[in-house]
């Protein structure tokens, strides 16, 4: 990764954030906020492997899920740090 890519990587994350703060807070319920952001990335992700005349054959697609996964990970276990040096109570979604 070029040395730029972890700043524009964050820029990048914090506008789909806001993006998706904007639509809730005009009303849009969060869990369709983020279905579209799930099907926007899922859409984007395709393209930045295949282009516009291609797809994902079944090893792509396990490859864009276990990275996902990767992340979903990683992000579950900052906030689960960050929730306990704030000293709250850790509730998880069965």
């Amino acid at each position: 990764m070029m040395t730029e890519e972890p700043d524009q990587h964050l820029d990048a994350m914090n506008q789909f954030i806001n993006l998706a703060n904007e639509l809730k807070n005009n009303g849009t319920p969060t869990h369709i906020v983020s279905w579209g952001m799930m099907t926007a990335s899922a859409v984007y992700a395709t393209f930045s492997v295949a282009g516009n005349t291609g797809g994902l054959n079944a090893s792509g697609v396990d490859k864009v899920v276990e990275t996902y996964r990767q992340c979903l990970d990683q992000v579950q276990e900052a906030r689960k740090k960050e929730l306990e040096n704030q000293g709250a109570e850790i509730r998880n979604e069965n």
